[in-house]
């Protein structure tokens, strides 16, 4: 069986070794390990790929790590890799994020389970239909935002839903959303925020006459599109670039760094960092 180990604490001497030691202790192969030292915010961080030949040997580093938490308030998470996470997405009218994510997923570069797809149109129910995956239509207005977040939540917890992506969901959710979400939740936008906030970015940057156009994906928090930055992209376009080619480059590139995130996500390779990110690529 195999496992992932990660680790957040105080940066102090013997945290890995402690670690380590144990994994060997209990009869555990380590396969990978990578660790950073902050030195701005005295943090360290490690992440450790074991294999273990009998899975109750786990309770062995779990009564470690426990030991070790007591002794330095670390924060520490072991997680089978047998066990994938169930990720909800969640879009408005534009699927070319969603497209992308389930054709990945379809043909196995995405380690993880979609139990539902979420939307407040109807545009991709046909496409969901070609995949077989439930499809939700939950319209929302400005008087029945917060019906549709409960029904939001409940289908959520209904489906023991350990990550929410917003596949181009243009609806801004509330704070208290968003607090309910903390650090399970991915968002993708273009990178021309803030300078370009709102609809028709692509066309306002066009007649602006930007050479770099891009996206970012990011955690959600309760302000909007300011959370801890997982993934980003840029590309150059130049004067020649017409409305509709721009418009073409940019999805492509916020589906593509969506996808890397989400992959980073559910493989355990992200750990927070105050407004940051750890990204063990």
């Amino acid at each position: 069986m195999e496992f992932n180990l990660q680790i957040n604490c105080a940066d102090r001497p013997g945290i890995l070794d402690a670690a380590t030691r144990s994994i060997a202790n209990c009869g555990g192969d380590i396969r990978d390990a990578v660790s950073f030292g902050d030195p701005g915010t005295g943090k360290f961080f490690t992440r450790i790929h074991l294999r273990l030949s009998e899975g109750n040997l786990i309770q062995g580093i779990e009564k470690d790590m426990q030991s070790l938490e007591a002794e330095t308030s670390l924060w520490w998470q072991l997680h089978s890799l047998e066990k994938k996470q169930r990720v909800m997405i969640l879009l408005s009218k534009f699927d070319h994020c969603l497209n992308d994510l389930l054709h990945r997923w379809k043909f196995g570069e995405m380690d993880m389970v979609i139990p539902l797809v979420v939307s407040n149109h109807e545009t991709s129910k046909e496409l969901l239909d070609w995949y077989k995956i439930p499809f939700h239509h939950l319209p929302v207005t400005p008087d029945t935002k917060e019906l549709q977040e409960k029904q939001l939540v409940e289908l959520i917890e209904k489906n023991d839903i350990d990550l929410v992506v917003l596949a181009r969901y243009m609806q801004v959710l509330s704070p208290q959303m968003c607090e309910y979400l903390q650090g399970r939740c991915i968002n993708i936008h273009h990178s021309f925020l803030p300078g370009f906030k709102g609809a028709n970015p692509y066309k306002r940057a066009h007649k602006r006459g930007v050479k770099l156009i891009g996206a970012t994906a990011h955690y959600v928090t309760g302000d909007p599109d300011e959370g801890p930055i997982i993934e980003q992209e840029v590309m150059r376009v130049t004067h020649a670039v017409d409305i509709r080619e721009m418009t073409a480059i940019g999805r492509g590139t916020e589906a593509a760094v969506l996808s890397r995130a989400v992959r980073l996500h559910v493989e355990r390779r992200i750990m927070m960092n105050g407004s940051k990110t750890v990204v063990f690529s």
